[in-house]
């Protein structure tokens, strides 16, 4: 399969069509964005890296019977993925305290919350008014999410490390299946070593902890390992 026309430009990858109108073509950049992109740098190796780990986990989680749009990872940099409506809407869980949130409510950063938080972009009412997602489909992006949330946190507890929240994105296929999109890295999960407390996600860029590159081949290998 081959990359067509470009049809979309992020902040870490880029996205083409292919001759099959129902896949796309997904490369990862070699690229690390913080603060509402204000800081950004070229970081060689990045993209492998991402891609290969988002792989891997996609991988995982359709094996736990997740839905998502991963096809097949083709290259170190590059995946197949089925073509979705995205829902533009950001869905973070929280098992722990950190980051935006540890600031707002003044909870000092790794207290762990007494149930997962599930945060939307928009308010819920917001949701509605802006016709992103119907109430029905609200019940089942969180349904997901806390799925999702159970299945990685499984995931990274034999490898460990402590999931403390994550970023995702839901697509709409169509026929109106809401499945998980986008990526799962250290780009979009903060993850804390088990024993050190060592961040091993973009917080060590975000707040200038290290070399980025070292931390996400950690987080790799002990994905690698544990397959």
């Amino acid at each position: 399969m081959e990359k067509k026309a470009l049809v979309y430009t992020g902040k870490a990858k880029k996205l083409y069509q292919t001759e099959n109108a129902a896949v796309l073509f997904v490369e990862y950049l070699d690229q690390a964005t913080a603060l509402n992109g204000q800081k950004k740098d070229k970081v060689l190796g990045k993209g492998a890296l991402n891609n290969q780990i988002t792989s891997l986990i996609f991988e995982h989680l359709q094996q736990q019977k997740i839905p998502n749009h991963f096809i097949k990872k083709v290259s170190e940099h590059e995946q197949l993925i089925q073509a979705v409506e995205m829902i533009p809407l950001e869905v973070v869980v929280r098992n722990y305290a950190a980051g935006s949130f540890s600031k707002r409510l003044a909870i000092e950063e790794g207290t762990k919350l007494v149930t997962p938080i599930i945060e939307f972009y928009y308010k819920e009412d917001h949701i509605q008014f802006l016709k992103v997602a119907t109430p029905a489909e609200i019940v089942e992006i969180k349904a997901l999410a806390l799925q999702i949330n159970q299945a990685l946190s499984q995931l990274f507890q034999r490898l460990n490390i402590c999931l403390i929240d994550f970023k995702i994105e839901i697509g709409r296929t169509k026929a109106n299946q809401l499945l998980l999109a986008d990526e799962i890295s250290p780009d979009t999960c903060r993850l804390w070593d088990l024993n050190t407390n060592e961040h091993l996600d973009k917080d060590v860029y975000r707040r200038e902890l290290g070399e980025i590159v070292p931390v996400y081949e950690e987080v790799l290998q002990r994905l690698l390992t544990a397959n």
